[in-house]
This record gives C-alpha cells, sequence and structure tokens, in this order.
C-alpha cells in the first residue's frame, strides 16, 4: 500500500470514527430516504446539535444527500454500506467467541 493510499484509509477511518457517523450510515442502509427526526429516532440517544454536525460531514464526503424526502446515503455511501455489509455476520461470530470465551 502506497502513503497516498494509507492517508486515504486513515482519513476515511477518522470521518467514520466520529461519534455516531457509523450509527447514521447504518441507520440509512435501507436505501429509503429518511427526515432528520426519523433519523434521529433511528439513531438514538444523538442529539439534534450532534446529527446536524454528522450529517454535514458526511454530506461534504459525499456519502449522503439530502433531497426533498429526506436524508439519503449516495452511490459512493452505497459502495461503502456494500463493503461493510460483512461486518453483521463478522459481529455476530466474534461475540458468540467473546461469550464462549467466557464461559470457559
Amino acid at each position: 500500500m502506497t502513503s497516498r493510499d494509507n492517508a486515504a484509509a486513515l482519513q476515511l477511518l477518522a470521518l467514520l470514527e466520529a461519534r455516531y457517523a457509523m450509527r447514521v450510515l447504518w441507520a440509512l442502509r435501507d436505501g429509503h430516504p429518511q427526515t432528520f427526526r426519523l433519523l434521529q429516532d433511528s439513531v438514538g440517544g444523538i442529539t439534534p446539535n450532534t446529527l446536524n454536525t454528522r450529517l454535514k460531514e458526511l454530506r461534504e464526503a459525499a456519502l449522503v444527500h439530502h433531497s426533498g424526502d429526506g436524508y439519503a446515503v449516495t452511490p459512493t455511501g452505497q459502495d461503502l454500506l456494500k463493503r461493510l455489509a460483512e461486518l453483521q455476520p463478522f459481529a455476530a461470530r466474534w461475540a458468540a467467541a467473546q461469550a464462549k470465551k467466557k464461559a470457559t
């Protein structure tokens, strides 16, 4: 991996590590636009100010856009979510292994 590739990966990870950023993307993963209020409820526990900040950052990164129907992921955001789709099955296997490890 080149230093440019590494820098790009680190830049993306920094964006996704921001509080609630992944939750916002995950809440929009079905492709259906959500209003601000519905998105706030879908994410859970996020303040309006934090949601505004995350949406601004995700819009600037071209991962989310806003239309008359609400917020939705862009094609780039869909591509990212497609690549993260393996997260759920991995997380289930990981959690089961952790539980098994604690039980022994």
